[in-house]
């Protein structure tokens, strides 16, 4: 197998170049990486193992939703790379401009308190206007999270799950969709909503926010064409979100 040579971001290619195989290809590409495909294979494994998704008294099991998300980390990791290398590209050209700079690490801190806030204004302006998306009192990830092991645990889950996975999985989704489906913007709207109802068990009003905020962030990526910013703030967010459940307990 000869190896892949990175190569610099070229300009999306016109429309009328595009073959069709090639946009039904990407479009497969984009549905084998978008997260349900890959998390369903891993779930009936783990089902089909005796790993059950629940307790005994009803709540999430933290072995399930762990070992799942780690499983489907590597899976969908392991997919995105093998798609870029079966079109000669390199990943790490293609999602990171071949380097991280100091000014991606510096964007990507303060991108930590700028996602905050984002969220909570989207949560605020939606309890104002429309309470009625507010539809699960309760989160259902809370129960994960009883003892110190599984704090530790969770926190490390959602960093590397969250801020590693679902940022490379976006911005491959998006590159696609710049070379072969129609444009960086049509990406990150249908992205942006699916990301949304990976959330919906959150309750509504989450999965709305989390969209927006996933928008956000494909955006950071699109205009400075690499996701090391957004990895890094949406990492910092989760990792704050943790540490803000165990102190205040919600």
């Amino acid at each position: 197998m000869e190896p892949v040579v990175p190569s610099e971001q070229t300009s999306p290619r016109s429309s009328s170049s595009i073959l069709p195989i090639e946009r039904a290809a990407a479009a497969l590409e984009v549905l084998l990486c978008s997260g349900f495909p890959t998390q369903l294979a891993v779930i009936t494994v783990l089902t089909g193992l005796g790993v059950h998704m629940r307790l005994a008294d009803g709540s999430l099991s933290p072995t399930f939703v762990f070992t799942l998300t780690i499983a489907d980390t590597l899976l969908l990791l392991g997919l995105i790379a093998f798609f870029f290398r079966a079109h000669r590209e390199s990943l790490f050209n293609e999602l990171f401009r071949s380097r991280v700079t100091l000014r991606d690490l510096t964007l990507g801190l303060l991108l930590v308190p700028a996602s905050f806030f984002l969220i909570v204004f989207v949560l605020v302006l939606l309890q104002a206007t429309l309470p009625s998306l507010r539809n699960v009192p309760h989160n259902p990830f809370a129960d994960l999270v009883k003892t110190r092991t599984e704090a530790v645990a969770f926190a490390f889950v959602a960093m590397i799950a969250g801020g590693v996975r679902e940022e490379i999985q976006r911005g491959f989704v998006l590159r696609r969709f710049e070379q072969y489906l129609g444009g960086g913007t049509v990406g990150l709207v249908l992205f942006s909503l699916v990301f949304g109802l990976g959330h919906v068990e959150q309750g509504r009003d989450v999965a709305l926010a989390t969209a927006v905020l996933g928008a956000f962030w494909g955006a950071i990526y699109l205009r400075r064409r690499t996701v090391a910013p957004a990895m890094i703030g949406h990492a910092g967010f989760n990792l704050a979100q943790v540490v803000k459940f165990i102190a205040l307990g919600g």
